[in-house]
């Protein structure tokens, strides 16, 4: 005998659509402020710090977000629909992120200094091309019949958890280079906790997106 689900309890949906509400907010906020921080344009290494934080800080978490529950905002449209639109937005940030190595290659390469001898070098060099097959992985949500050997559940689960680790990736790049001398030159005490927040809690919300997706809700 299968035994009947507990409804979940209001309150959860609540905070989850709350959490939901403030990623949305946190990423484009912290996108904003980086942006007005680095002023692209003004130098050839302005456009790193907001290409790689408008990559992995707004694209990325909104293509994630799109297929949120509870604060999606395409939330009555079609499965389908969602999947077009993350592949837009994934498409974006891919791009942006491999302009943001690019840049900070080139910016080295013309000051004479040492490419990939920091943790947030060689951890953003790691999310770049993690993220880039990340990308190229979703083909196969796109044209299933290429992948034979897996259900598209399946491939759906790979997916989701391999594309939660790159983000996580992205997560802990930001984190490091707010550790760079740039950013706490520019950003002091309180400033510099408030912009670290940000990555850090859309991480944790996007977590449990993917886990209560894929991992905490399997019914039988």
């Amino acid at each position: 005998m299968v035994q009947a689900l507990e409804p979940e309890p209001r309150v959860y949906g609540l905070l989850r659509r709350a959490s939901g509400v403030a990623a949305h907010l946190l990423c484009l906020g912290f996108t904003v402020f980086v942006a007005v921080l680095a002023r692209p344009g003004t130098s050839l290494f302005s456009w790193h710090p907001f290409l790689m934080t408008l990559s992995f800080s707004f694209l990325m978490t909104e293509a994630l977000l799109l297929f949120s529950p509870d604060c999606s905002p395409l939330q009555h449209f079609s499965h389908k629909v969602k999947g077009r639109y993350h592949w837009i937005l994934q498409s974006l940030s891919a791009s942006c992120a491999v302009l943001g190595l690019v840049v900070i290659f080139y910016n080295k390469q013309l000051n004479n200094k040492s490419h990939f001898v920091t943790w947030h070098g060689l951890v953003g060099l790691l999310t770049v091309l993690y993220a880039v097959l990340q990308s190229l992985g979703g083909v196969s949500l796109l044209y299933p019949k290429l992948v034979k050997r897996w259900s598209l559940s399946k491939l759906k689960r790979y997916h989701a958890t391999s594309g939660l680790l790159a983000y996580l990736l992205g997560c802990t790049s930001l984190l490091l280079g707010m550790c760079s001398l740039w950013f706490t030159t520019a950003v002091h005490s309180l400033g510099w906790y408030l912009a670290s927040s940000c990555p850090a809690l859309t991480g944790l919300v996007l977590m449990n997106q993917v886990t209560n997706a894929y991992v905490a809700r399997k019914r039988f």
